[in-house]
């Protein structure tokens, strides 16, 4: 067990395309895809590396023009 929370994001479809985020740990924002949430990889954030990119994704399209 890797000690984190995790809650399924309100934007999450019902057809597999769904992400999950922990913010229990201090220090750490971890997501992963829950269609592999038993031994998928964890994505290690700090807190102000993931506020900047969930402002980014209110923006619009991302740098580069991928979303």
């Amino acid at each position: 067990m890797n000690g984190f929370d995790y809650v399924k994001s309100s934007y999450s479809s019902g057809s597999g395309e769904c992400v999950e985020v922990a913010l229990n740990v201090p220090g750490t924002v971890a997501v992963r895809d829950s269609k592999d949430a038993a031994g998928g990889p964890i994505l290690r954030l700090a807190p102000q590396a993931w506020a900047r990119f969930a402002a980014e994704l209110g923006r619009g399209p991302l740098r580069g023009g991928a979303r």
